[in-house]
Order: structure tokens, then sequence, then C-alpha cells
């Protein structure tokens, strides 16, 4: 996957890093949405009222299971 060995593998990331073309996830920000409605992706942490986070290690374990972009 691009840009992988540069995706931190522990601590908090945003959205704009998870997501294709700066993320390993090659999904779009609607299906990403869905995939955490549906328990497909990991759920969030909200650490301010415009400050969404995941877990750099869940979005690894992600990563390492595979990615299904399709619901």
């Amino acid at each position: 996957m691009p840009n992988t060995p540069e995706f931190p593998r522990s601590g908090h990331v945003r959205l704009y890093a998870i997501l294709a073309p700066q993320g390993p996830i090659p999904v779009s920000k609607s299906t990403w949405w869905l995939g955490v409605k549906q328990g497909r992706y990991p759920k969030p942490l909200k650490l301010g009222p415009r400050i969404t986070v995941w877990r750099a290690e869940e979005i690894w374990a992600l990563i390492e299971t595979g990615v299904q972009s399709t619901p």
C-alpha cells in the first residue's frame, strides 16, 4: 500500500491521514463513514466538537486483515 511506511504505528490519526491519496486506505470518505456505521471500520474518538481521530493501532489491524472497499 502506498505511504504505509510513513503511517504511525501508535497514537491518533485524523481522517485525511487514513484515506488515500495521503493514507493507506483506498476508499472514499463516504464509504469510510458507511463502514464505520456498519462496524466494518474502527469507531472514532472525539477529542473535541470538531476533532475526530482514530487509534493508529486499529488502522494497522485493518490494513493487515485487508481493507474491503465495497459494502
